[in-house]
Formats: structure tokens, sequence, C-alpha cells
């Protein structure tokens, strides 16, 4: 039994659709640097999904995604409006910051990690003189880092508001597909149709080996972007060893329904962890991610049973996280160790 099961969506494998695409892409010698047929297909099936003539680049990770649009999105003496818990923030080791020399990252808050309309708009009306970092980007993050999705009528609200105060929306999309999954809604319903100007779309945490898609959704936006990503060391040589997995996952449906997948175990294991009744659950379970406050007794006894979950930025809540690759029999007996363990404290 592997009880790194649910630490992190990251430390799923590759899954068989990206896997067999990686090996069939993997046959004779073909164009270096994006210009094989492969980065071709998957741009054009990248399209076809937003249902839009968009602008597609593949880098290595997440961050490197991230920072590099919103230095695409703005000049250094402009800021970047994200929730407090916004990975930007949290987790990114100042890249936003870096990669756009220094534009500033001003936080706002919100509840269950959804920016609060009302605080973007202090954020941006506070102060309008030349002494401040004029804000020019709203980054928001769907599905959240509480796990939670926004709907519609929010992204809407969103874009509008984006639009009213002249700030470009980036959309941090290490989760996209768990929340297009959630909603039931078209890719295109959830991005641009909203007011979306740039996505980062993850494709690590669904089955891909390594590997995010930048989306332009207005092409002015994305000019230079080349540039960008081969002074940021992200232009990769054998580009189509990042690009072929998006071909497989979304030629095959895959993209999706593992992120539905990882959603559906994600509702189960909630239910398991709230069959012990010391255990609260934090913020509601809508895409792969259940956060819960844990006794911390419970908590010890789980990690000294050997199993791994994060607490979350030092907040003392767990969260424990699906994958594509979890399977039911996980979770049930990870609720009949909980069970158990809850019994003897």
């Amino acid at each position: 039994m592997n009880k790194n099961i649910f630490a992190s969506d990251n430390y799923s494998g590759i899954c068989p659709e990206a896997w067999q695409a990686m090996a069939d892409a993997n046959s004779g010698c073909v164009k270096s640097y994006g210009e094989d047929s492969w980065t071709s297909k998957a741009c054009n099936a990248l399209r076809d999904f937003f249902e839009t003539d968009c602008q597609v680049f593949f880098v290595f990770n997440g961050t490197a995604a991230n920072s590099l649009a919103l230095a695409s999105l703005c000049q250094s003496y402009h800021s970047v409006i994200c929730h407090e818990m916004a990975h930007v923030e949290t987790d990114e080791c100042g890249a936003g910051e870096f990669f756009s020399n220094g534009t500033k990252i001003l936080l706002v808050s919100g509840q269950d990690g959804k920016i609060s309309p009302a605080a973007v708009t202090h954020a941006v009306t506070r102060r309008t003189d030349i002494h401040y970092p004029k804000p020019k980007v709203l980054s928001i993050t769907q599905a959240t880092e509480l796990g939670t999705v926004y709907s519609q009528a929010e992204l809407q609200r969103i874009g509008e508001l984006a639009a009213e105060h002249d700030l470009r929306l980036h959309m941090d999309g290490a989760r996209f597909a768990n929340a297009v999954a959630a909603t039931g809604l078209a890719p295109k319903e959830l991005t641009w149709r909203a007011g979306v100007d740039v996505l980062s779309f993850g494709g690590t945490k669904n089955g891909m080996a390594v590997g995010e898609a930048v989306v332009f959704f207005r092409h002015e936006l994305a000019r230079e972007f080349d540039y960008r990503c081969k002074q940021a060391g992200q232009l990769a040589s054998k580009m189509r060893y990042l690009a072929a997995p998006w071909v497989g996952l979304l030629e095959s449906g895959a993209l999706v329904s593992n992120a539905a997948h990882a959603n559906r175990c994600a509702q189960l294991l909630s239910e398991e962890l709230l069959s012990v009744p010391s255990i609260r659950l934090i913020h509601p379970v809508q895409a792969n991610a259940v956060f819960v406050q844990l006794p911390e007794p419970l908590l010890q006894a789980l990690h000294d049973a050997g199993w791994h979950f994060y607490t979350f930025i030092g907040s003392g809540h767990a969260r424990f996280m699906c994958s594509w690759q979890t399977r039911e029999e996980d979770i049930s007996a990870f609720g009949s160790e909980l069970r158990a363990l809850a019994a003897d404290l």
C-alpha cells in the first residue's frame, strides 16, 4: 500500500495516454525547438479545445508558465493583484517579480481561495499617484489553491471587473482541467469568453511527465513571448516530448476524464474523513483537494502510521490530494485505518 498517495497530485506517475504519445513521438529524427509536427498538432488540438485561434507555447513547469506569462503582461513599474494564497505569491520564490524585473505583487483577500471583487477594487483605487506601482494585471487561480472552483458567473464578474479597471486577466490553471470537469462547461466559457487574456495550463498534475502550456487568447500579448521562453531556459530543443502528451490527452479525452476521476476520488475521500466526528471540513470539496482540521493526536497518529500528507502553509489544516492515479481501494484502506486510529485515541 502506497501511503504517499494523498500527498500531492504531483506524486502521480505518467498516465497511459501521455506515455503512449511520447512513445509514438519517439521515432527517428525530427526538427527541433518546436518546428516538429507534434508541437504543431498539440497547438491545434488546444485551439480546438478552446474553440478559438489562440497562441500556444510549451514550457517545462508551472512556475515558468506563470512568471513568464505575468512578465509579458506588464512593465516593471506595474503591479499584479492576486489572492494572498495564490501560488505566484506563496510558492514560486519570487519568480514573477524576477522575470518581470521587479513588478510588485499586491495581495487581496477572499473566502475559500477566491479573490474578493471589493478587495480588488480597493487595491486598484486606493491610490492613483505616480508613487504607487500601477495595477496592471489581475491573476486568479482555477481551481484555487484551496480546492474551490470559480463558477461561470463569478468569472464573468471578474472579467468585467478587470475590464472596468483596465487590468489584464491571467489565470493560473495548474488544475484547470479539474475545474472543467467540475463545472461541466466548455473550456471557452471558463477562459476567453469570461475575459481571460492568458492561461497557464497545467499538464503535470493531470498525468503528464513534465510540461505546461501558456495559452494567449489575445495574439498581441504573445508578441516576442518565444524570446522570453528562450532567455528563461524554457525553450526545449526536443519540444516534441513536451507537446506530444498534450496530443495524447486531448485526442483521447483523458485530459478531462483524468481530472473528473480525481475530483470523484476527492469526494469519496472527504466522506471517509468526515466519518470521524472529530474531523472538520475547512473548504468545500469542488475539485481534487480535501482540506480538513484534524485533531493533533490523530494527525500525528496518521503520520506515525506512514501516511504522508501536508499541513497547509502553517495553517494547521491538513490537505489531501487525489489524482488520476488514485484508486477507490486506496481511499477505502485509508478510511479503515483512519477510523481504527481514531478509535484508539
